[in-house]
């Protein structure tokens, strides 16, 4: 009984994605919304930053969250893939194991 309610529990969080301990109501910067982001300007008399330096660091930023976002999904596909390659194996091995005990 206890091996089904722990298999439920993993069929579960799995249903969810990745286990994860970020609350329901975050959501990870995109790169669109880094290059979108404006601010605006300080008052008159009061420090800030020049705005074009700003958007030229934000532009750097979403270049290096695309980069972060493709590997991240580059190897979420080779997880996939190297996932698809052991379930074939591990099938033509307990195949093959259910052949050789049939055989004696």
């Amino acid at each position: 009984m206890r091996v089904f309610f722990r298999r439920t529990r993993r069929r579960q969080r799995s249903a969810h994605g990745p286990t994860s301990y970020r609350s329901a109501a975050y959501h990870p910067l995109r790169p669109w919304q880094v290059r979108e982001r404006r601010f605006r300007p300080t008052p008159l008399g009061r420090r800030g930053f020049e705005p074009g330096e700003v958007q030229e660091f934000l532009d750097r930023v979403a270049d290096d969250l695309a980069i972060v976002y493709d590997a991240l999904a580059q190897s979420r596909r080779e997880t996939e893939r190297i996932k698809d390659a052991l379930h074939r194996w591990q099938s033509a091995q307990a195949r093959a194991r259910n052949e050789r005990s049939q055989g004696q």
